[in-house]
């Protein structure tokens, strides 16, 4: 009894750290977020952040969008700041550039990439080059944005990748998320940032799951523009890659590490700023580089890559040809195996690097 007053009379300090009883302090763990919901998040934050953010695109407002990206928007912040368009990717695309003008910051969805080549003067003569021919003095703070590149069975006309196309325009940013914290910081920092932005997604990795880190839960999370990342650290060859190819990379150095042979992976996230600098950075620690798009291989992402590189520093480092694996340069096919064929497999980056390796 002496004892248990002697511990009420000092307080919390004198009660042993067993019988105590307290809040858990510990932060956020991380959490399970598909791409499509990391999507979403990003542009209800940015909604809620500023006033002069609005969505407009196909079916984005009443029916939630074609993929459901815009789940819940329309119903949170109402007709003027969610609108459904017609099917006109001509028509909203240039309201959009117009309201950009004007100092708005729309966010323009394609139901595919493929569509926005009914838009391509606003997007290239309208929005990229009206910062420059105004001498600085007007900006254009507008993203284009919806699934690019290779689906499942939607042919030659709903398949092919963006990236060398929209990348090769100076006064655009082209970014390309692979996993959930890509998709939701680069479209954060994508809305705010005063030059237009084409942000290329993917139908394949709209249902994916990613671990989601504590800090990227916050409203506050941006991963700037032009910085890629190092999904995986290896000495021996540096695979370079960007959107849902990532995963075939990825898949492949765990085939490859069975065999001793260890892969370093760089998610570009960016086309346009493109992150040189992490590139030759590896390739001065791996001596071999192989880049892996499901574009085509002419005047591709890959080929601009290796010709950076045999133009700057990293070149002098290669201890064999940089190799590129790319999709087939043919339209998309519609039958499921030769749709597999020709897209980049996990057999033709393990192939390329046992090739290039001599092992």
């Amino acid at each position: 009894m002496a004892y248990l007053r002697s511990i009420l009379r000092s307080g919390k300090n004198g009660v042993p750290a067993v019988l105590r009883r307290e809040f858990h302090r510990t932060l956020p763990a991380a959490m399970q977020v598909t791409v499509r919901d990391a999507i979403k998040e990003a542009m209800d934050e940015e909604l809620e952040r500023d006033e002069r953010v609005f969505l407009l695109g196909e079916e984005v407002a009443l029916f939630e969008g074609a993929y459901k990206v815009t789940r819940g928007l329309w119903k949170k912040y109402g007709d003027k700041r969610i609108i459904d368009t017609p099917i006109a990717e001509i028509g909203f695309t240039g309201i959009a550039v117009g309201a950009a003008m004007a100092g708005l910051r729309p966010v323009v969805e394609y139901m595919s990439f493929n569509f926005s080549m009914q838009s391509v003067d606003h997007i290239i003569n309208s929005a990229a080059k009206t910062y420059y021919m105004s001498g600085g003095l007007q900006p254009v703070s507008i993203v284009f944005r919806g699934p690019n590149g290779a689906a499942p069975g939607v042919a030659a006309q709903h398949a092919q990748c963006f990236a060398a196309w929209y990348g090769h325009v100076p006064g655009l940013k082209v970014v390309s998320p692979w996993s959930a914290e890509d998709a939701k910081g680069l479209l954060k920092s994508a809305i705010r940032d005063d030059n237009p932005v084409v942000f290329l997604e993917n139908e394949i990795m709209y249902s994916v799951p990613f671990e989601m880190s504590e800090e990227s839960q916050s409203k506050d999370f941006l991963i700037p523009i032009g910085k890629a990342k190092i999904e995986r650290k290896g000495n021996h060859v540096t695979l370079v890659s960007h959107s849902h190819v990532v995963s075939r990379c990825m898949d492949a150095a765990a085939v490859l590490a069975k065999d001793g042979i260890e892969c370093e992976v760089i998610n570009l996230r960016t086309i346009r700023p493109m992150d040189m600098e992490a590139i030759e950075t590896s390739v001065m620690k791996t001596k071999h580089l192989i880049t892996v798009e499901g574009g085509w291989p002419q005047f591709g992402v890959g080929g601009e890559i290796l010709a950076r590189i045999m133009e700057g520093p990293g070149f002098g480092y290669l201890n064999a040809p940089a190799v590129r694996v790319t999709g087939v340069d043919i339209p998309m096919p519609y039958a499921k195996l030769l749709e597999e064929n020709t897209l980049p497999q996990i057999k033709d980056i393990v192939f390329s690097v046992k090739k290039m390796l001599n092992v």
